[in-house]
């Protein structure tokens, strides 16, 4: 039975514990079997830990034999998106200038999971520093998408949607800054959410924009992003903008069977741009809602085409402010033979920093320099109000708003390494959503004629997550997408 465990979801997995059918450790090494046999297809890992996951599976079994158990996540497998701090683990983000780095304390939200009883057992590849949408810019391997292989998995969060879709992992962590869960979500077909602002500690991650970044979960199923949530949200002293609220039983609340909901499809969100088979699905999914009872009704948020530009001056400005510590001094990789701490600095970052990551910070730099301040970043932070004020205004209205994930299916890897605009205009529709610090999830709707997956994103108002798992839920339960790509 124990070759099979992968092909299980986190909650049946965590039943299967519960009623003592399977112990943690077969749960475990079902999946490092998994990953033995198909990483070399996928590579969605930058660092394996078997040892260290066996032995958390050890300490959930001897805990589960005593009546200790420490909660539905004790003894279940995640793999962690190389960004977030684990104590005594590799943290690379990527990046060559951290290569070597070994994490001297664990973030909140992979503690709070440790708590828990979850099994950390894999760093997952990303985009460099989180800065891409594809996965190509990793210094160290490019991940590809379980469903073609020849095709790019999505990014920055690229292995962690690759790993679920591939069964390497039944749940796994990833951050999302611009849409660097929903969109990988989309491409891989499973299911990613980010949360709102605030909910999820954010610290222990590796910064890339302080006022965007959050932390959130992938899975195969809407409840088994409902069971890791569950367990990241809340306030943390340690991050000042976490916020307190009243965390629902996000798990319980999916029972729910409301379903006249009253959901808005922002009309700018299905311009020219987007591909034909995608739109096709997105509308029967709409459809779907419409036969099930909800009301479809057209919202404007009209400044969604300034939303790009605005991302790129705020994004870019707060990485050059939050990479400016790797400075070859205190704890990164350096270059040997300078003559001075200014030569080291420059030579350190130009020799260890990817040229998407270099691009970024010169952007920033550009952009909060003397006599430009006010031209670009400041009045960037004026649109962005007017963003968040347009998606106020259509929330008076509905309940949720119902999107494209992304313009098109997944490309081929190395299409668009060329033309970074190219690439930019992949989060068209997931970057307004952190501008405005909102909750979304993408979902599985389909596949085009080239059995690549297509994503369905749900927009909520702050803080309701459980209301759009529920809207999502109910797509779920009538259209079967948690199938495995066939590696």
């Amino acid at each position: 039975m124990s070759t099979q465990l992968y092909q299980k979801t986190a909650s049946e997995l965590s039943s299967l514990l519960k009623e003592k059918k399977i112990s943690a450790v077969e749960a475990t090494q079902s999946f490092i079997d998994r990953t033995n046999e198909v990483e070399d297809k996928v590579s969605a890992y930058l660092h394996r830990s078997p040892e260290h996951a066996l032995s958390l599976a050890n300490a959930s079994d001897k805990r589960r034999v005593k009546g200790q158990t420490l909660g539905p996540l004790d003894g279940i497998p995640i793999s962690i998106k190389d960004i977030l701090c684990e104590a005594n683990q590799p943290l690379t983000a990527a990046s060559k200038i951290l290569e070597n780095y070994i994490s001297p304390y664990t973030s909140t939200a992979i503690q709070k999971l440790l708590d828990q009883g979850g099994v950390s057992w894999g760093r997952l590849n990303l985009d460099e520093f989180a800065m891409g949408s594809s996965t190509e810019n990793s210094a160290f391997k490019t991940t590809r998408n379980p469903w073609d292989l020849q095709c790019i998995p999505g990014g920055s969060s690229g292995g962690s949607a690759a790993c679920v879709a591939a069964g390497q992992a039944p749940l796994s962590l990833g951050s999302d800054t611009g849409g660097s869960i929903r969109q990988p979500a989309a491409l891989c077909g499973v299911v990613g959410m980010k949360p709102t602002y605030g909910l999820v500690s954010r610290y222990g991650l590796a910064a890339f924009a302080s006022s965007l970044d959050q932390i959130g979960p992938f899975a195969r199923t809407i409840e088994d992003i409902a069971l890791l949530l569950q367990v990241i949200v809340g306030q943390d002293p340690l991050d000042s903008t976490s916020v307190d609220v009243t965390i629902p039983d996000y798990r319980e609340s999916l029972k729910d069977s409301k379903s006249d909901w009253i959901l808005g499809v922002p009309k700018e969100f299905f311009s020219d741009g987007i591909d034909a088979e995608v739109r096709h699905a997105v509308e029967k999914a709409i459809d779907f809602y419409n036969q099930q009872g909800a009301i479809i009704k057209e919202v404007s948020l009209p400044h969604t085409d300034l939303a790009i530009p605005v991302y790129y001056i705020i994004a870019t400005a707060e990485a050059s402010s939050n990479l400016a510590r790797y400075d070859g001094i205190r704890y990164t990789k350096r270059v040997k033979e300078t003559k001075d701490s200014i030569e080291l600095y420059s030579r350190t970052r130009g020799e260890y920093f990817g040229s998407e990551v270099k691009r970024r910070i010169l952007l920033g730099a550009y952009v909060l320099s003397s006599g430009y301040y006010d031209a670009y970043y400041l009045k960037a932070q004026k649109v962005r109000n007017l963003i968040r004020k347009d998606f106020n205004e259509a929330f008076e209205k509905v309940d949720a708003l119902i999107t494209p994930t992304t313009p098109e299916v997944a490309f081929k890897a190395g299409d668009k390494s060329i033309d970074p605009l190219s690439m930019y205009l992949s989060d068209i529709y997931t970057i307004s959503t952190n501008l405005a610090g909102l909750p979304a999830i993408s979902i599985p709707c389909g596949f085009n004629s080239e059995n690549l997956p297509i994503g369905l994103q749900l927009i909520g108002k702050p803080f309701q997550e459980s209301t759009i798992m529920k809207i999502a839920q109910q797509f779920e339960k009538h259209h079967d997408f948690t199938a495995l790509a066939d590696l």
